[in-house]
């Protein structure tokens, strides 16, 4: 039932509104840090209505770390200004993509840059499916392990015995390649919190090239 009416938001839309802010907090989580500039980029319904429908604002406020409800959200770019946010917002369409796509290009003070790529896609929930150059599919409802690997046998088994060790369920689980034999990600989506002691010792298995917890949002 809550997933159809939706969170608890300021509007006007779930989908433009509410749905933009988690997809711009998820993108400052996988930053992992605070972002100094932001390239947004909205495709499909998103570029034709985004300020109409304050998803410029909404995405901001997310990148910014606010949540849904937060009443800043109708000042954010202000705000993005006074905390030294550098924002600009392009139009474009993506092949492929969710009407409701936005792709979002952040970078840190210390250079660190991540592009993420998410599409709102009804009462406030949303689909993360691209991290860079990888695709991904990441509801956000969850803690999520992303790991990039070096694509040999036996990847799977390792991380999944080491969760199932420690008595972590597994809930969602995909994997993607660039090529045979080149790197793989695993995307693992659990139920719970996942320790980060548990994150180390997958870090320390060889052929794992990063592991990063993603917290649910």
């Amino acid at each position: 039932m809550f997933d159809i009416i939706g969170p608890i938001m300021i509007g006007p839309s779930s989908s433009h509104t509410a749905g933009a802010v988690r997809i711009g907090k998820y993108a400052r989580s996988i930053l992992g840090d605070t972002p100094v500039s932001a390239i947004i980029r909205f495709s499909g319904s998103f570029s034709k209505t985004y300020k109409g429908h304050g998803t410029d604002k909404a995405i901001v406020a997310g990148i910014l770390g606010m949540e849904t409800d937060d009443e800043r959200i109708r000042t954010s770019m202000e705000i993005a200004k006074e905390e030294g946010l550098a924002y600009t917002f392009e139009e474009t369409e993506i092949d492929g993509a969710h009407p409701n796509t936005a792709q979002i290009i952040l970078k840190s003070a210390d250079g660190k840059e991540i592009l993420v790529q998410g599409a709102s896609i009804g009462g406030g929930n949303i689909i993360i499916n691209r991290i860079n150059n990888t695709e991904v599919s990441i509801s956000g409802k969850s803690d999520t392990l992303i790991i990039p690997h070096e694509d040999v046998p036996g990847m799977i088994a390792i991380v999944t015995n080491i969760l199932a060790e420690h008595c972590v369920n597994i809930h969602g689980f995909s994997l993607c390649r660039d090529h045979k034999g080149g790197t793989a990600v695993m995307t693992i989506e659990i139920d719970g919190n996942i320790d980060e002691s548990i994150n180390k010792v997958i870090l320390e298995q060889p052929n794992i090239l990063a592991s990063t917890i993603l917290k649910a949002i």
